[in-house]
């Protein structure tokens, strides 16, 4: 009976893999028409190899966000390639070029780590407008699903709304929620959800921030303070600062991360709307420039619409030529 079971189990995790790769190509779409479509023209043609062929290149990955310096990296890389080994013909750079980029990918492929600590805190934090509550209901429901027990805390004390959104949020996810019941300073807030969340031995405590502006430095003292306020309560706390960040903003993103890994140091990034861009290669720029984790990638408002990052997965996507 279990050798019967062990076909059958395979054939399903193959399934989830190909049901996931498929969700990323397609939400990859625009950003593979900007990179991979116009890659595949550049060194398909067996074109000569001079600087004509590497403006063309740049010129494509800076029109789909992958940032100068990137772009400029991996332009090195590939004329050295060229070089050292003699090449002639363009198409026989494509694979070192996907390998390149992978190569860069790789190192943030780092997935979050839920530690044997109650509460495991994780401080959301990024500009209005790119997803933070939607994303902490993704979070919520994907711990849920890996039985974890989490509790949200609505530190999102200035916009209007934002209580009751988080409280759909978390009636969807089957978390628990502590509401800002009209208080005004988010730090306590998240100081009385945490010592709920020690009271009822919960595994996880999400707390959300208000959006606010990276150049806005009133607001980035706030969060600053609210730091503080965690690492009183427990000093090697937040255990994950997660800044969430909209593909759509392009090179903006890179200013964002800066300040805010400046001020308060972020731990990880989730990034969110990649299937409402053509400025996908943004990533290159974060991962190339910071290093810094990237956690999840998103797209879509169905609840289950949050998957770990995959570098691999992720060149494969945009590198697809259906």
């Amino acid at each position: 009976m279990k050798q019967d079971k062990i076909p059958f189990f395979s054939t399903i995790i193959k399934k989830e893999k190909k049901g996931f790769f498929n969700y990323l190509k397609n939400s990859l779409l625009n950003t593979s028409r900007n990179i991979s479509k116009e890659i595949i023209n550049i060194f398909s043609n067996k074109n000569i190899i001079d600087k004509k062929l590497f403006n063309s290149l740049k010129k494509t990955l800076i029109t789909a966000d992958v940032g100068l310096k990137t772009t400029k990296k991996i332009i090195n890389l590939v004329s050295e390639y060229a070089k050292k080994k003699k090449i002639k013909n363009s198409f026989l750079l494509y694979d070192y070029i996907k390998e390149e980029m992978l190569n860069i990918l790789t190192p943030v492929e780092r997935p979050l780590i839920i530690r044997n600590k109650k509460p495991f805190i994780i401080l959301i934090i990024g500009v209005n407008g790119v997803g933070k509550t939607t994303t902490i209901g993704k979070l919520a429901y994907y711990f849920y699903n890996h039985n974890k027990t989490v509790l949200l805390a609505s530190g999102d004390t200035f916009r209007a709304g934002a209580d009751k959104q988080l409280t759909f949020w978390s009636n969807k996810s089957h978390s628990n929620i502590i509401n800002n019941y009209k208080k005004k300073d988010s730090a306590s807030v998240i100081y009385d959800a945490f010592y709920k969340a020690k009271n009822n031995n919960i595994d996880i405590l999400i707390a959300d921030t208000a959006g606010r502006l990276h150049n806005n430095l009133n607001l980035i003292e706030e969060l600053k303070k609210i730091v503080r306020v965690i690492k009183k309560i427990n000093n090697q706390s937040p255990d994950e600062v997660m800044l969430i960040i909209d593909a759509n903003i392009g090179q903006n993103s890179i200013n964002q991360l800066k300040v805010f890994h400046d001020s308060i140091g972020v731990t990880g990034i989730t990034i969110t709307k990649i299937d409402g861009t053509a400025k996908g290669g943004i990533i290159f720029s974060l991962a190339n420039e910071f290093g810094i984790p990237i956690r999840y990638i998103g797209s879509g408002e169905k609840i289950t619409n949050l998957h770990l990052f995959n570098a691999k997965d992720f060149i494969n996507a945009i590198f697809s030529k259906n």
